[in-house]
């Protein structure tokens, strides 16, 4: 019988029951399942009623207590699942958010002093512009270390990518000769960036940490990633992109949201350290943002084809530098000093150090307005310097020469096409972020951390087409495009370059 349906009352041949009378009956029935007061008052009167009708009634009770019953213990055993269920995952979070804020305080700490220390070489070379002769010897001094610990085939970068991936391991010693590797670079004239070498850093102390906590080696990829975002947050001062880089740089397609709530934490942590320690976040003024138009859309999205075209330079010019310079210097020690003469070399033939060390003073110059400052072809030559100085074995990242390039290329860019050059400045540094990156939402979000919010719809053009028209073109050959960006479906290539 099925519980939500009221049986009729069973009729006795010698004396038939009204209609009025079996109405009463079912409604009596239809009480003994519901109310237990009502049920007994119901029980009472239905000892006037004809005796053949009890035992239906009996019947139909018992059965709605079976299946009552039977209800009864299903939703218990729910409830029960759900708050194991809950049990666990609260389990499993603490975990994971005191790991964020642990990582977030140490990798916090360790990339503020080596922010300070990048700062503290460049002042030093800026103060005494003839350190730059010291190149080849502290390139050398750089490759005797990696060989010391053993890592004379230093992945870079793509080891940390390789190993979000496929779960591996990252060597601690990776951290210690990062930061003594960009340091020496940035204090001797070598062209390269600091964000790159923090996720390094990041990577293999966040790593490092998790095998001294005894983690599983199932958590190797948060892990790693929880570092990333705290170097990188505390470094560049972008708290929103550093949480979200590290799960959206290794497998273009896929985002590691689990691993997003300690990445937020270990980000903000950082942050605050950095704070502490006197480091402020990079902002630029871009003064006003006129409101977007058909034609400012337009040129925004040409201004977004020529940015995804010199991404695919620059990815392309690392890769070939460092294989012309591998080949015919094949020693590493030669091949560190001959790069560090042919840095010297080009600053001589510039006639000034503006494309050595990180660039950022010429990054400021973009959003002054005035664009007789910086050489029009600023952007080829910081990209050449900087291959030539990474392709040598010198260490650093490749994220601030990428925006000394979109800088300087969007500036002349507003210049000649009439829109504001601070504000192409801006768009050029986001879009060659996202170009040599693959990672759009990364990159929306620094933008709006540098630049705010106010010039928001053309942020999102100049990256949406700068992402679609930079191709499978990449700086690290370590990231995989696990989907493509034209069609729905799998891919499954490195990045090119």
């Amino acid at each position: 019988m099925n519980d939500h349906t009221i049986e009729p009352a069973v009729e006795n041949p010698e004396h038939p029951a009204e209609p009025e009378q079996a109405l009463q009956d079912q409604v009596g029935t239809a009480a003994d399942a519901g109310d237990p007061a009502e049920a007994g008052t119901d029980s009472a009167a239905d000892t006037d009623q004809p005796s053949g009708k009890r035992p239906a009634q009996a019947a139909d009770s018992s059965q709605v207590s079976v299946n009552a019953a039977a209800k009864t213990g299903r939703i218990t055993g729910a409830v029960h699942q759900y708050f194991e269920g809950v049990s666990t995952s609260l389990r499993a979070s603490a975990k994971w958010i005191l790991f964020g804020i642990l990582c977030g305080a140490i990798v916090g700490t360790i990339a503020s002093i080596f922010a300070i220390a990048i700062r503290a070489g460049t002042q030093l070379r800026a103060a005494h512009p003839q350190l730059l002769y010291g190149l080849p010897a502290a390139g050398i001094v750089i490759v005797l270390a990696y060989h010391r610990l053993g890592f004379a085939k230093d992945g870079g970068t793509n080891t940390i990518l390789e190993a979000i991936r496929e779960g591996e391991q990252v060597p601690l010693r990776m951290a210690p000769l990062i930061f003594l590797g960009t340091v020496l670079t940035h204090m001797f004239g070598g062209s390269a960036g600091r964000e790159g070498a923090a996720l390094q850093i990041g990577g293999s102390i966040g790593n490092g940490l998790a095998r001294f906590l005894h983690f599983q080696k199932s958590d190797t990829k948060r892990v790693i990633m929880c570092g990333m975002s705290a170097a990188f947050a505390a470094l560049f001062g972008t708290p929103l992109a550093a949480a979200i880089l590290p799960i959206e740089i290794s497998t273009v397609g896929i985002m590691y949201y689990s691993s997003l709530v300690p990445c937020v934490l270990s980000s903000l942590v950082a942050f605050y350290i950095a704070q502490a320690f006197g480091l402020t976040g990079e902002a630029y003024p871009l003064g006003t943002v006129m409101p977007l138009s058909l034609p400012s859309a337009l040129l925004t999205v040409l201004l977004a084809v020529l940015c995804a075209l010199a991404a695919i330079l620059f990815c392309t010019l690392m890769d070939k530098i460092s294989f012309v310079l591998r080949r015919f210097f094949k020693n590493d020690y030669v091949r560190a000093a001959a790069g560090g003469i042919i840095v010297i070399l080009m600053t001589i033939a510039v006639g000034s150090q503006t494309y050595n060390g990180a660039g950022a003073n010429i990054i400021e110059l973009c959003f002054e307005g005035d664009v007789s400052k910086v050489f029009i072809l600023a952007f080829l030559l910081k990209m050449v310097f900087t291959a030539v100085t990474l392709g040598s074995g010198y260490k650093g990242g490749e994220i601030v020469p990428s925006l000394f390039i979109g800088a300087t290329l969007g500036m002349h860019f507003g210049s000649l096409v009439g829109i504001s050059p601070a504000l192409c400045a801006g768009l050029g540094m986001g879009a060659l972020f996202c170009g040599v990156t693959n990672c759009p939402i990364a990159s929306l979000l620094i933008c709006f951390e540098m630049f705010g919010f106010e010039a928001m719809p053309y942020f999102l053009l100049v990256i949406a087409f700068t992402y679609l028209f930079s191709g499978n073109f990449g700086l690290y050959h370590g990231q995989v495009i696990r989907y493509s960006k034209y069609e729905p479906g799998k891919i499954n290539e490195h990045a090119h370059h």
